[in-house]
């Protein structure tokens, strides 16, 4: 069964608001025959992306940045799951990325620097960025959930074909 994996580090209720969200979406009724697996950043390893056939992350901005946790996981199984780096060991943009992926990214008052320190880092895995960066600023609501839902369904269904 195809599954998809969500890394998330929820430690605010916005940010937990909108990976309920993103969860509904992944789980709901026209999604069938993929497994869900969720995993807080801290506790996600590179055989639960090895195992992915698509993978959604999930993080608050923090000072201009993506969380520390989300930043761990992803030193911790970049060369594992196929990063690639270039001569002075920088990211280098990897090539024939076939494992779709999703963000989603919440901040106060910006997310900038938190996507692109994520889309850095992501472009040089095996992976296809395959929807929009969801980036919501201030109070999650009704709109902000909605688009979650989306979010989660979309790389659901991207993995269920």
């Amino acid at each position: 069964m195809p599954s998809l994996l969500v890394v998330h580090h929820s430690p605010t209720a916005s940010v937990a608001a909108l990976t309920d969200a993103v969860l509904g979406g992944a789980s709901d009724e026209a999604i069938t025959g993929v497994d869900v697996v969720v995993r807080p950043a801290l506790q996600a390893g590179a055989d639960d992306v090895l195992a992915a056939d698509g993978i959604l992350l999930g993080t608050p901005a923090n000072f201009g940045y993506m969380s520390g946790a989300l930043k761990h996981f992803l030193d911790t199984v970049f060369l594992r799951v196929g990063g690639s780096l270039s001569d002075d060991g920088a990211a280098a943009a990897a090539s024939g990325g076939r494992t779709p992926y999703g963000l989603y990214v919440h901040g106060r008052y910006d997310t900038a620097g938190a996507v692109r320190s994520v889309q850095a880092i992501v472009g040089a895995l095996p992976w296809r960025q395959a929807a929009p960066v969801l980036e919501v600023l201030g109070d999650v609501g009704a709109t902000e959930r909605e688009q979650a839902h989306e979010l989660g369904g979309t790389l659901a269904a991207l993995v269920m074909a």
